[in-house]
């Protein structure tokens, strides 16, 4: 019996050393980064400037997403990269050093592009015309690897039924279309109704002001 109360009271001791131990072990697993900070914080900083200079090289139709091939590109290249950012590393002290490595050297990128226009248009490159007075430039189209049927796709996208209602369509750096009419749309038309009106109104106040400053100073005459 003593023998059995002995056990029962080294079991107890074992299982308090145990629980003890369980919380130092499970900070260590989860803070704990077998990498440097140093190569945490340079491996999403190489990855961010390799991925800006891979998509300017291949050009703006992957951000624009015109197909779901270029969908499963983007998707495939973030699950491509991850482990070259995070390396062997699962801690939350090494994603928490990565991705302020990421937003760091974003900032960084997004202050030296807004203080210098001409790196800008180096690294995000020009907007480029695809039609243009009505007109598909077929050099442009092939140069960004459209198709007149994804132009098609796009302009219908924007609301217009056919090519002949469209004076300019422009594929912008950040892979977005700017797409204008040949003729303005009804809600342009009535703004630049409201326009003239407003000019028309204010032409007439001015007008009425100066007569009524004319009639004054007759009254006011000798």
């Amino acid at each position: 019996m003593a023998a059995m109360f002995v056990r029962l009271r080294i079991g107890k001791r074992r299982c308090g050393g145990y629980a003890l131990a369980m919380p130092h072990t499970l900070l260590d697993d989860m803070f704990h980064m077998p990498l440097p900070i140093l190569e945490k914080l340079l491996r999403p900083v190489i990855v961010y400037l390799v991925l800006v200079v891979l998509l300017r090289v291949f050009g703006k139709r992957e951000l624009a997403q015109l197909n779901p091939f270029d969908l499963v590109v983007l998707l495939s290249l973030s699950n491509t990269v991850q482990n070259a950012i995070i390396g062997d590393d699962n801690s939350v002290t090494g994603g928490v050093i990565g991705a302020f490595g990421l937003l760091a050297i974003n900032w960084l990128v997004v202050r030296t592009l807004f203080h210098s226009p001409r790196l800008t248009r180096m690294l995000e490159g020009r907007s480029t015309v695809l039609m243009s007075n009505g007109q598909v430039d077929k050099k442009a189209l092939e140069r960004e690897s459209l198709t007149v049927e994804e132009l098609t796709n796009i302009i219908h996208r924007q609301g217009f039924e056919t090519l002949d209602k469209v004076r300019l369509v422009q594929l912008e750096p950040n892979g977005s279309f700017y797409v204008e009419a040949v003729e303005p749309s009804p809600i342009a038309r009535q703004h630049a109704e409201i326009l003239a009106r407003l000019d028309a109104l204010t032409a007439t106040v001015a007008e009425i002001r100066d007569q009524g400053l004319g009639i004054r100073d007759q009254a006011e005459r000798p």
